[in-house]
């Protein structure tokens, strides 16, 4: 089976009015739109005069392949009045670096520039990312300022706290360009799971032999991240408890690391109470080491050794026994009777979805970016996707949880 190219980003077709204000993280709002363009989005990047002594506007027009806008007076088209027609297209209005000067100005109504003047005539969402002097940003005016903003409906992205340009330390830093991207998407993506709370495991658990070598499986962790980025950009709260992989925790989401079978079966139960949907896509080792050794063993002393193993306690069969109003979802990764093993899996653990794959497949095992499952609920419906990236295995996944709580 040929796997479905992801032909579209996340923020294929979107648009996006991208405003630059002057200010030494400039350099930075580049990357952002290198993010942007390639997740799919058409940004239309405004500069203000001060933008353009850090950065030429020659850099954001050949990342994004269009003209930089900066002149109130210029045309965008013929007869197309720039800051209207560039307020209209938007889709979100994103405004990084923000000054406090930016910021004053937007609070009081005044539009005296180009990018000021399309922000008070567009209807799109707006974000403000601010970035400069600590001192600046606890200015109570500045403050006083974005408090008003934000009691209008404009979103605002707190600076991180370091070391600054200007010398000092302290909070008014640009925050990552992939913490704006993240907000981006989330601000950009339907928010179908606003108001639950979704606790995502993922990857491996781990069990120690002795202080070097252990026992586990080839979970890469890369489905349960994908759910709990995805989870995430739908308006969820989520918690994602994963063993150890080498993936970087998804921005915005609850990161719980564990370690072994036992930690991700308290790390799980003991969020169960805050939680209204929960998807176990981690790979939980069925079993441990009875009586781990507390050092490391020769390899003289391991000829002829043999390991006594106890099995782990079921973490799924545990949450579906308390499931009460919860939606619980579970993976089946089968090698053989793929069907007939998830069926008895669903029933068994008392489940309301099961993630069925074969992991003899190179598009689906473990380790793969792509997957092929098949999805059969309780009510005795039965869907084989086809081979999908993962983060859209994810959002087909998560459609199931959207329609359920629609009903």
């Amino acid at each position: 089976m040929n796997c479905l190219k992801e032909n579209a980003g996340s923020l294929d077709g979107k648009k996006i009015v991208l405003g630059v204000c002057g200010g030494i993280a400039v350099y930075k709002a580049v990357e952002l739109l290198r993010l942007l363009t390639k997740a799919g989005a058409e940004v239309f990047v405004v500069m203000t005069e001060n933008a353009r002594r850090f950065v030429t506007p020659l850099t954001f027009q050949t990342l994004s392949r269009r003209p930089v806008h900066s002149d109130l007076f210029d045309l965008i088209r013929e007869q197309d009045i720039g800051h209207i027609s560039l307020a209209e297209r938007a889709d979100l209005f994103v405004i990084a670096p923000a000054t406090a000067n930016l910021i004053g100005k937007a609070a009081c109504g005044i539009a005296d520039d180009l990018l000021s003047t399309t922000l008070m005539a567009t209807r799109a969402p707006v974000l403000f990312v601010p970035a400069m002097n600590v001192n600046m940003w606890e200015n109570p005016i500045l403050q006083e300022n974005l408090r008003k903003l934000a009691g209008l409906g404009r979103r605002i992205l707190e600076p991180d706290t370091g070391a600054l340009a200007c010398g000092t330390e302290g909070q008014g830093k640009f925050p990552d360009p992939q913490r704006i991207f993240a907000e981006i998407e989330g601000l950009l993506h339907d928010r179908d799971l606003l108001g639950e709370t979704v606790l995502v495991s993922a990857g491996p658990t781990v069990e120690k032999i002795d202080p070097a070598r252990f026992i586990g499986n080839f979970s890469s962790g890369k489905m349960g991240f994908a759910l709990a980025r995805i989870a995430r950009l739908r308006g969820a709260r989520t918690i994602l408890v994963a063993g150890p992989t080498s993936l970087p925790a998804p921005a915005g989401v609850e990161f719980v690391p564990v370690v072994s079978a036992e930690e991700m079966r308290q790390a799980v139960l003991g969020r169960l109470a805050e939680v209204s949907v929960v998807i176990m896509a981690a790979a939980v080792a069925d079993f441990r080491v009875a009586e781990p050794f507390s050092r490391k063993l020769k390899k003289e002393e391991t000829e002829g050794l043999t390991l006594r193993l106890e099995k782990t306690l079921d973490i799924l069969a545990e949450i579906g026994r308390n499931k009460g109003g919860r939606l619980v979802i579970g993976f089946a990764a089968e090698s053989e009777n793929l069907l007939e093993n998830a069926r008895r899996k669903l029933a068994a653990k008392n489940l309301d979805l099961v993630v069925a794959n074969d992991i003899t497949r190179p598009e689906a095992g473990f380790g793969a970016d792509t997957n092929i499952v098949t999805l059969l609920s309780a009510d005795g419906d039965c869907e084989t996707l086809p081979c999908l990236p993962k983060e859209q295995v994810a959002e087909r996944i998560l459609d199931r949880v959207a329609a359920e709580r629609r009903r």
